[in-house]
């Protein structure tokens, strides 16, 4: 099983489950970034809240990130505009670039030692300009300090880049182990069903005013159909020694092909190979990063490597406030479309303001139930084709094979006694058997040969080899009985 980096620095103190039911003014479901910190802002202004968590604090999708806290999400400004307005735009610029601010706040006023440093973000493309310049005037428009540069300390030559000063890195769990302190929180508690103000639990029932769900993926259907509007993605990523200073954090334009820099004292984290979960058969996103890490840094030593998963929005800006119109005292925190760390303060603060009752002046724009159809209509026809095609090819026959047949070190779907089946065979010819339907809605799962999981490529729910769960939305294994 492969660790991220911030994993040798796990110390966050076990949590006991909740006991029994309990009364509290705030329930925060979910325990990682988003969960924390709207638990923390939220019992800074006195309210009494508690955080569960279906397993241990900050172990999900937390200590995966590459731990950027920037307003610079990639190309996004100059979309914002024309697809949203300048004023819904700047919403988006302004509550980042709130968090922030308020992330060094926090960091100073507690004495948290996270390896916190103030560093520029650039993305840049080695070969043409045209999208980085449109990206400068429109961050420049929104107030933004950005700039237009063609220097870096890449290991290769750029055509240009847009640069934001002022931006952040950090290590994530240092700084979740000491806001996490004086919250209440219960671990291995799992949220079931929520019956309005009520939450049902596998230890207990929890009765609040308030409710936010911060579960990366929301973990109800309905209401909100977030199933339908929200899609994952995995990265990879590698931590190298020997290798140079680069001075900021960096991203190739082109996400798809290109990779992503930025220094950890005396590491490069080291990242790329996005793809849609559950749409990596062929395998090989790890061996491209060392290929690459080994061309562009002949002596660098890898130390660590890992992999992410990120919520998308079919509009890429995240769902912040109200679950659903039918729902005033449930929230939402999801889709942060690869910018977790900024995305998860931002809706802390914006959550933390409507639960004590305050206007937040940059809310609209991360409204859940916004549906702008020019903003959407490509992305979410792409989610229905790949809901649709992931379903329909249950249908479809597969040539019969036995188990014997399955190549050590691979995994298959095969036809075994009239039912499919996954199954991986170790390097021992040890074979593990499991359900290839998915729990949560059906959907037909994929073999993951970079990760040893099967995935779906409808929602993103994962599995071990031997069944498993790993990420949400479903809520079970896919273990046979």
């Amino acid at each position: 099983m492969n660790n991220s980096i911030w994993m040798a620095d796990y110390s966050i103190k076990e949590r006991d489950p909740l006991p029994g039911d309990i009364t509290v003014d705030v329930l925060v479901i979910g325990g990682g970034m988003a969960g924390l910190l709207s638990a923390y802002l939220l019992q800074s202004q006195g309210a009494r809240v508690a955080v569960i968590e279906a397993d241990r604090t900050a172990m999900g999708i937390t200590k995966n990130t590459t731990a950027k806290i920037t307003s610079q999400h990639h190309l996004i400004y100059d979309k914002l505009i024309t697809k949203f307005g300048e004023e819904k735009a700047l919403q988006y610029a302004q509550a980042n670039e709130s968090a922030i601010k308020k992330y060094k706040e926090i960091i100073q006023n507690n004495n948290i030692d996270c390896n916190f440093e103030e560093k520029p973000a650039f993305v840049f493309n080695k070969k043409d300009t045209t999208n980085i310049e449109k990206e400068v005037k429109a961050a420049q428009k929104l107030n933004i300090p950005a700039s237009f540069t063609t220097q870096t300390k890449l290991p290769f030559d750029i055509k240009g880049a847009v640069v934001f000063n002022n931006q952040a890195q950090f290590n994530p769990i240092k700084f979740l182990n000491k806001i996490a302190e004086n919250l209440t929180i219960y671990e291995k508690t799992m949220a079931n069903e929520i019956k309005k103000d009520t939450v049902i639990t596998d230890k207990g029932n929890i009765k609040a005013q308030n409710i936010v769900v911060a579960t990366h993926y929301p973990f109800m259907n309905t209401p909100g159909y977030y199933f339908l509007r929200v899609h994952q993605e995995r990265s990879y990523v590698l931590a190298l020694k020997n290798t140079p200073q680069i001075d900021g954090m960096y991203i190739d334009e082109d996400d798809k092909n290109g990779f992503s820099f930025r220094n950890y004292g005396e590491y490069l984290i080291f990242g790329g190979g996005a793809h849609r979960t559950g749409n990596n058969d062929a395998g090989g996103k790890y061996k491209k990063l060392e290929d690459a890490a080994k061309l562009y840094y002949p002596d660098c030593d890898i130390q660590f490597k890992w992999s992410a998963q990120d919520c998308v929005t079919v509009d890429n800006v995240p769902y912040i406030g109200r679950y659903s119109s039918d729902t005033p005292n449930l929230y939402v925190a999801t889709g942060f479309n690869k910018w977790g760390m900024t995305s998860s303060m931002a809706a802390a603060m914006i959550l933390t303001d409507y639960i004590m009752g305050r206007k937040n002046e940059n809310a609209e724009i991360f409204n859940p139930q916004r549906f702008n159809v020019a903003a959407s209509a490509k992305n979410l026809a792409i989610d229905v084709a790949n809901l649709t095609s992931a379903l329909v090819i249950k249908k479809l026959d597969i040539p019969e094979q036995t188990i014997d047949e399955v190549p050590k070190n691979q995994g298959k779907i095969i036809d075994y006694q009239g039912e499919k089946v996954g199954v991986y065979k170790n390097e021992k010819g040890e074979a593990f058997l499991v359900s290839v339907k998915c729990p949560h809605l059906g959907c037909e799962l994929k073999w993951n040969p970079d990760e040893l999981s099967w995935e779906c490529p409808c929602h993103g729910s994962r599995f071990s080899y031997n069944g498993e769960l790993i990420d949400n939305p479903a809520r079970r294994g896919i273990t046979i009985e």
